[in-house]
């Protein structure tokens, strides 16, 4: 009998390919909290989800062909935030506090999936190795 992959893992496989995306973009924004113009931007995780469970790649689109190519999510999927606090005068919408809340709560989000796969693979490994551990 074969093993499937796909349903021994679930969703969980995905999310994490959603949420290292997200910690990557969220990064970006604290790197950039003191860059005058900068706009905070994050991922709508559940459409990024979504996208990563039918196996299209997270890639952003260069703007000059100077640039790097950057993997952080699909197109489309990365959203500007609206500012949640009054602007500073130099155009930059990053809240530092807001932004490491976030990493942190898709942190411990990342950090579960990755628990929980674990679990699974150590009872896969325990059924094709018959442990009775």
């Amino acid at each position: 009998m074969a093993i499937s992959f796909d349903k021994a893992f679930g969703i969980h496989q995905h999310a994490l390919t959603a949420r290292s995306g997200r910690a990557e973009l969220l990064a970006s924004n604290m790197a950039n909290a003191d860059t005058p113009g900068y706009k905070a931007k994050d991922i709508d995780f559940q459409a990024a989800l979504q996208q990563a469970q039918h196996g299209q790649n997270f890639s952003l689109s260069r703007t000059d062909q100077q640039h790097f190519s950057v993997e952080l999510a699909p197109p489309g999927m990365v959203q500007f935030r609206v500012p949640d606090q009054p602007d500073t005068g130099d155009g930059n919408t990053v809240n530092m506090e807001s932004e490491r809340n976030n990493y942190m709560e898709n942190a411990l989000q990342y950090q579960a999936s990755l628990e929980f796969l674990n679990g699974k693979i150590n009872g896969l490994l325990k059924a094709i190795k018959g442990d009775s551990m």
